[in-house]
């Protein structure tokens, strides 16, 4: 990122110092020799330092050097071969072969071994007579570990203290690649607060820095690795409830209102006030931002408080970090604790000050040291840092690491995660399934549910390992407890199958991801796309309006099984039946299909009407459904970006990477319609990656470009309207009602326990909740813009036997809900012939185990 020098400077206030321990570049030095000024000695130049050497040197920078005896800025005085490797390479003695591998090498003599870590290692002098301030002696070993370490005195190894370690997890920083800053001459002291009313002595009344403050190179100094973004306090893409503060005057002030550029309301004392502002005015006062994983941290930039009433700002102050919240290290400019300025005489530019050197935590405090004398502790902030890869298991899992993974994972977090199988493939292989919630095992009422169905084709494998990153990732900060993700975990039961097709992946597992081709392992073991497997409602639905006068009484939901489908000797995968009997267990509301050999994000209708090969085909619900897809296409990083050529032959981008299934290509039999159409879940297929089985080097570039989509998807479930529908006088939840929304063509119906769920964008709906044996109730229910639903619940009254009897005796029937009992009987014949099935084929491949052991015999 590159910020304008216009609006945002760079600011670190020293410590008060007499050789300015903390600055960048080390003043000029003696080296065996004569060091001669003219007065006092504080360079002012960027890369400029007389010194004396004995041996070789070869100079391509812009360094003046004195070599025994009288030398001029264009003469110099070489013995020896010397080949620097960097820009401004200093003059360096050694006994043993000279290697410099950093930019601004300092002029060193050693005796021993030296080890330097840091970007600008200061000079040091071994001398056998009188020690000055700006040389140091040193014998033995002397390692350097920090970046800029100042001249010490060590008879022995010695060790500066730099900037503070953020233990566990360790990180190796490489250093911003940056010129070094002149200093001031006159170093002036640090700012401190005022113990009375009236402004800090080092804080000047007109325009312009402090005395202390480094003076700002000309052009600016711009940092570019590490190149850290902002972590979103101005965006909103950090929580409110990631921030907090040592106090705040009152809500309207709270730690919330901390973000750059908030602009407060007209009327001060509102909650919406534009800074945060602390209540006591001293130095203990902190606002403290949760990054929840660890980040690294380069810097920081502050502003003033936004008021049209009121004036103030933060001038001078610390930064400290930890990694548990508890324990907190201040961030250290040398020996030194670094305090950086902020605003200056005004409250709306921001200022940027960079870190001495960036590490590693996870929170982070902004602690004020002084503040504009007429005002109080206020400030609007936002923080760069770069979060750290997720440390998760990113190779190929086969079918056993499948199941060791998903078992450390259940060990690893046992309160919130339960595994069970759902059936077995063709060949014995038992379809898992990762259930993480609040409450594993247990449908809880009023909340939704959501499955990821991964693997149905067995070589597209970027869906198998986006499930089992997802499982351990949710796992982790929930123990973390980062906000987003147990309020996912505790307000959904979410379900994840990383393999439907276990059979087929295996047998592109076995050989590997340039070798398997494009179709090897992508259909079951008996040669069958699963995703043309699933019963086709969509023509049996289409045919009933078309033939059926009445087009109130056509069915457009629960479709039931056709009869055809619930035999013995039907052609459907064991696979498909499993997921089939797990859809009817569970009551689903949203899904995502994943496969891969593309970049686009399909919805239903998947199948087209009449059997046209392309034809958008829209369902009822098609603006939720292209909702649904834009939000993960458009958080996907890969789709959206703009610059990223097509995979293969088709540019998905003039349609935003999302398109109708039907136009794309007809696609009878897809589980998205079943699920659709025969139960109340809407899902959509995501195809993740242009290469169906990617490097394993591959799989974490595909974690990041998935992870935000992924969780953003889930969180959609809560979209729309839900409730319960209760009977009046028991209060009981009543199963099965119909819950039909005006204008929209497809029902739902509710769960077991009286609960559904009605995914709905925006708006006003009148809904009419039904049930066999009630009266119809109606009312209207407002959808909001936010990602959490609208409670409409429904108390239905039973139809009274006196009418019950009038609608009999006049000849009449009492509506039934035959369509249900309809569907319940194809189920249980679906589920009965399955069984059949299953034990013939348990007993075959013991009949073939048996002979193969009396062959081997």
């Amino acid at each position: 990122m590159t910020f304008s020098p216009a609006t945002i400077e760079q600011n670190c206030l020293l410590p008060n110092s007499a050789d300015t321990p903390g600055q960048r570049h080390t003043e000029a030095q003696t080296h065996r020799g004569t060091h001669t000024h003219r007065g006092k000695d504080t360079p002012r130049q960027r890369h400029t330092e007389a010194q004396t050497h004995r041996g070789t040197d070869t100079d391509r920078g812009t360094h003046t050097h004195t070599h025994r005896g009288k030398d001029t800025p264009e003469a110099h005085a070489h013995r020896g071969t010397h080949t620097p490797r960097h820009r401004h390479t200093e003059t360096q003695i050694h006994g043993v072969t000279d290697t410099r591998r950093h930019r601004h090498t300092e002029a060193q003599t050693h005796r021993g071994t030296d080890t330097p870590r840091h970007r600008h290692t200061e000079a040091h002098t071994h001398t056998r007579g009188k020690d000055t301030p700006e040389a140091r002696a040193h014998r033995g070993t002397h390692t350097r570990s920090h970046r800029h370490t100042e001249a010490q005195t060590h008879r022995g190894t010695g060790t500066p203290s730099g900037m503070m370690a953020i233990p566990d997890p360790p990180c190796v920083v490489t250093s911003p690649d940056c010129p070094p800053a002149s200093t001031p001459s006159s170093p002036g002291p640090p700012a401190s607060t005022p113990s009375t009313p009236g402004p800090p002595a080092s804080i000047p009344s007109s325009p312009g820095p402090p005395a202390s403050m480094m003076a700002l190179p000309d052009p600016p100094c711009v940092v570019t690795s590490p190149d850290c973004p902002p972590l979103g306090l101005k965006s909103l893409r950090v929580d409110d409830s990631q921030f907090q503060a040592s106090s705040y005057l009152r809500m309207g002030l709270g730690p919330h209102r901390a973000r750059l550029n908030i602009q407060s309301g007209i009327e001060d004392g509102d909650m919406y006030d534009g800074a945060w502002c602390a209540k006591y005015e001293d130095q203990h006062q902190w606002l403290q931002v949760d990054a929840l994983r660890p980040t690294l941290f380069t810097g920081v930039i502050l502003q003033g408080r936004n008021s049209i009433w009121s004036w103030d700002w933060v001038e001078t102050y610390k930064v400290q970090l930890s990694n548990d919240s508890e324990t907190w290290k201040t961030c250290m400019n040398g020996t030194e604790e670094a305090v950086f300025v902020g605003s200056r005489n005004e409250p709306e530019t921001p200022y940027l000050a960079l870190f001495p050197q960036p590490a590693v935590a996870r929170w982070i405090r902004i602690n004020p040291q002084t503040w504009y004398w007429n005002g109080t502790i206020c400030l609007r902030a936002e923080v760069l840092g770069c979060p750290l890869p997720d440390n998760l298991d990113f190779r190929h899992h086969n079918y056993k690491e499948m199941r060791k993974l998903m078992k450390a994972v259940n060990e690893e977090c046992p309160r919130i995660t339960r595994i069970y199988t759902i059936g077995k493939s063709y060949t014995g292989l038992k379809l898992y399934v990762m259930e993480i919630s609040d409450n594993p095992g247990k449908h809880e009422l009023g909340e939704p549910e959501f499955r990821y169905v991964a693997g149905m084709h067995g070589n597209e494998v970027v869906g198998r390992e986006l499930v089992l990153n997802l499982m351990q990732y949710i796992c982790r900060e929930f123990r973390r407890g980062n906000p987003r993700i147990v309020r996912l975990v505790t307000t959904t039961r979410i379900h994840l199958l990383p393999s439907m097709n276990p059979d087929g992946y295996e047998t592109a597992f076995e050989k590997g991801s340039e070798l398997a081709g494009w179709a090897l392992g992508r259909y079951s073991y008996e040669w069958v796309d699963m995703n043309h497997n699933f019963p086709d409602l969509n023509n049996i639905m289409w045919d009933a309006k078309e033939n059926d006068t009445d087009m109130v009484k056509t069915a457009n939901h629960y479709i039931p099984i056709p009869e055809y489908y619930t035999k013995e000797d039907a052609f459907v995968t064991p696979e498909t039946r499993a997921v089939i009997s797990w859809m009817q267990d569970i009551p689903f509301v949203l899904s995502a299909n994943l496969h891969g050999g593309e970049l686009v994000v399909t919805y239903p209708f998947d199948c087209t009407r009449d059997w046209a090969p392309q034809e958008n085909t829209p369902t009822a619900d098609d603006s939720f459904f292209r909702w649904l897809a834009t939000v993960y296409a458009s958080t996907n990083l890969v789709m959206a970006n703009p610059d990223r050529r097509i995979c293969h032959s088709e540019d998905f981008q003039q349609h935003n990477n999302i398109i109708n299934g039907g136009a794309w290509h007809t696609v009878p039999g897809s589980m998205n319609d079943f699920s659709y159409m025969h139960t109340n879940c809407f899902e959509v297929t995501v195809e993740l990656s242009c290469d169906k089985f990617p490097h394993a080097s591959e799989l974490p570039t595909e974690w990041e470009n998935n992870k935000e989509s992924l969780l953003v998807y889930m969180e959609q479930v809560h979209r729309g309207i839900k409730g319960v529908v209760r009977d009046k006088m028991t209060k009981k939840g009543i199963a099965d009602a119909i819950v039909k929304v005006e204008d929209l063509d497809h029902d739902i119906r509710s769960a077991a326990d009286g609960d559904y769920w009605r995914l709905l964008n925006p708006g006003e709906y009148k809904v009419t909740v039904w049930a066999e044996g009630y009266f119809p109730s109606m009312r209207r229910c407002n959808v909001g813009t936010e990602a959490r639903p609208t409670i409409c619940d429904f108390i239905l009254i039973k139809t009274p036997r006196q009418r019950m009897n009038e609608i009999l005796a006049k000849g009449g029937r009492l509506p039934q809900d035959l369509q249900l009992k309809l569907r319940a009987l194809r189920l249980r014949k679906l589920r009965a012939s399955t069984k059949a099935i299953n034990q013939r084929r348990k007993h075959s491949r013991k009949a073939r185990g048996t002979r193969q052991r009396l062959q081997t015999d």
